[in-house]
């Protein structure tokens, strides 16, 4: 089985799905096909089928990330120090065409959110990140072309 990477904060956050999915989604659908039980025929029951429906989706999902949870591989981020770029770390750029500055986390693929600063470890401006320190440049093929690059500040915080 393949490990997951993700940090301390990933991790939780996919505890605390499942705990919603299994202490209040459930019981929502229960009470929904309930309620859709006592308006009779359920083969012409669309109410039914619907609750159905949720019910195999939210089982299908408690599984997807209990066997994630499973395979995490939980990294204490406030642990980590150095000053080449690795997974935790929050690299500072500067996008050298267009003078544009950038901030990024390397996270795990599950927890990865650009918009809130958050890449995947696997994604390719991040690979190509890796190993990298402060004053570098790296290069990344993007579908607009190449961009490049320069590494201002490695902080893990």
């Amino acid at each position: 089985m393949e490990r997951i990477p993700m940090t301390a904060a990933g991790y939780k956050a996919l505890e605390e799905e499942v705990n919603h999915l299994k202490s209040v989604e459930r019981h929502a659908i229960v009470k929904m096909i309930a309620e859709a039980r006592a308006h009779g025929d359920l083969s012409e029951n669309a109410e039914y089928h619907a609750a159905k429906e949720r019910q195999a989706f939210v089982e299908g999902r408690v599984m997807e990330l209990e066997d994630k949870i499973g395979r995490a591989d939980v990294i204490d981020i406030s642990k980590l120090s150095g000053t080449t770029v690795k997974f935790g770390a929050t690299v500072s750029m500067v996008d050298q065409d267009s003078e544009a500055k950038m901030k990024y986390q390397l996270v795990g693929d599950l927890e990865a959110d650009a918009k809130k600063g958050r890449i995947s470890i696997s994604s390719p401006i991040a690979r190509a990140l890796i190993g990298k320190s402060k004053g570098d440049t790296v290069e990344v093929a993007s579908p607009g072309g190449v961009r490049s690059y320069e590494i201002l500040k490695v902080e893990f915080v």
